[in-house]
């Protein structure tokens, strides 16, 4: 049975320890089938890299960042290029989602032979795994920007901002490390809030209410701006001797 863990306003269960939700949105078309056949392979993050992950890119980066859940790929994208020294790892469990980043990088015909981008790995299983396996204080800067808001109380256990994964991730970033997460559901907003408020490994200050200009946009901000509702963006940061 699951031990359950208190909140300021609500009793938990501990995070969720299957990944839910993977699920194709569609059938694949042949050119989607082609991407997650021949172009994923080239570009995994293997889990041997684990242990060093600077040693999985072409060049050895300056930083390496993580970005949980990218969607649609659009952040992930310009932030690659608009850090090339940097060493991003992205990763997504949705077979359309890792679709629709590995469509912007390998043209029609060439998902097997275009050149891969140098600085640019992709995870395509569970966050937490990878997490697990990396040395502490490896990461420069983690983002999980407009996740599933799972917005019902019985589903709490599923969001990744979670008081059970915050050693997790804690351990996993350097001090001084920023963490982006941005949201535009009112019931994840106040989640945020509530959690990190009562957690000691970050600082926290007040989110920004516009997106900020180092902030790349998502499609799904876009949505969120268009349907009236307000995004909120959170930096915080890893706390030293914590």
């Amino acid at each position: 049975m699951e031990e359950e863990v208190e909140s300021s306003s609500v009793t938990l269960k501990p995070p969720a320890i299957r990944l839910y939700g993977r699920q194709r949105g569609h059938p694949l078309r042949p050119r989607q089938q082609r991407l997650i056949d021949e172009s994923l392979p080239r570009m995994r993050f293997a889990l041997s890299n684990a242990t060093n992950p600077a040693e999985a890119f072409d060049v050895r980066p300056e930083q390496v960042w993580l970005e949980v859940g990218f969607g649609g790929g659009e952040h992930t994208a310009a932030q690659i290029a608009a850090h090339p020294q940097v060493g991003y790892i992205a990763s997504e469990v949705f077979e359309n989602g890792l679709c629709s980043l590995l469509g912007r990088l390998f043209p029609e015909a060439e998902e097997a032979t275009a050149s891969t981008p140098p600085m640019l790995r992709i995870w395509d299983e569970d966050a937490r795994e990878l997490l697990a396996a990396l040395p502490e204080a490896s990461l420069d800067r983690l983002f999980l920007m407009f996740p599933d808001p799972w917005p019902k109380a019985r589903h709490t256990k599923r969001r990744f901002v979670h008081p059970g994964n915050l050693p997790l991730v804690a351990r996993a970033l350097k001090p001084g490390a920023i963490w982006r997460v941005a949201s535009d559901d009112p019931t994840y907003q106040n989640w945020v809030e509530e959690v990190m408020a009562a957690q000691t490994f970050f600082n926290v200050e007040a989110p920004a209410t516009t997106r900020p200009d180092d902030w790349a946009p998502t499609r799904y901000e876009a949505k969120a701006l268009a349907a009236g509702r307000q995004p909120l963006y959170w930096s915080f940061t890893r706390r030293h001797g914590v």
